[in-house]
């Protein structure tokens, strides 16, 4: 996977694009792991490979097993009112993956076997899209990055010290703000709006 991203300097869109097209091309022939087997598409990525945020999310869902684009069922509609509503464009300002490229069955957790078998794919989605800032979404993608346990609520909301050159924000996932109506101060749906004021301020002092 290294030569992927060794031997194209993305320094262009248009370098960045055709490195990530070559990394999706092994990544759809990918039979690393079980999950090849149960899988209908490989769901690699959407949104802009030049934008300054990525957002990563678990791993895909039924509607995203059968779309190859992630999050784009009912909690992706839902993460999509929160990007809006932020002042976010979805397809412009962010690049959209998750820890792994398949569904695993009946939408369990993976694995850590088959995030280690998909982690070249996403180091190699950060490498060559360089952001400056990374949102991880969901508990499984912030253990991805984080070994000791926590809760995320416990570390939503909070920059985190992971990468020498990218600004890193655990925040809540969709599909657990579709259970939590509440948009009352406190609310997890309130705290996710603050969440996303914070990274737009962000990335402003960034650019």
């Amino acid at each position: 996977m290294e030569h992927l991203l060794t031997k194209i300097s993305c320094n262009t869109p248009e370098l960045k694009e055709k490195a990530l097209d070559e990394l999706k091309n092994v990544c759809l022939q990918c039979k690393a792991c079980e999950l090849c087997k149960t899988r209908t598409s490989v769901v690699f990525s959407d949104g802009n490979p030049n934008a300054k945020i990525i957002l990563i999310g678990e791993a895909p869902g039924a509607d995203e097993d059968a779309t190859g684009t992630p999050f784009v069922g009912r909690a992706g509609q839902l993460l999509n009112t929160f990007l809006t509503e932020a002042g976010f464009d979805r397809q412009k300002d962010f690049y959209i993956c998750n820890t792994i490229k398949c569904r695993p069955p009946q939408n369990r957790v993976p694995t850590n076997e088959e995030k280690l078998a998909c982690q070249s794919y996403l180091m190699g989605q950060i490498s060559i899209v360089k952001p400056k800032i990374i949102l991880l979404c969901g508990a499984t993608a912030a253990h991805s990055f984080i070994e000791q346990d926590f809760k995320i609520s416990q570390i939503r909301g909070k920059w985190l010290n992971i990468f020498d050159d990218i600004e890193v924000m655990p925040i809540f996932h969709p599909s657990y703000l579709l259970r939590n109506h509440s948009l009352e101060q406190g609310s997890p749906r309130w705290l996710m709006k603050k969440d996303l004021e914070n990274v737009k301020n962000k990335l402003n002092e960034l650019l």
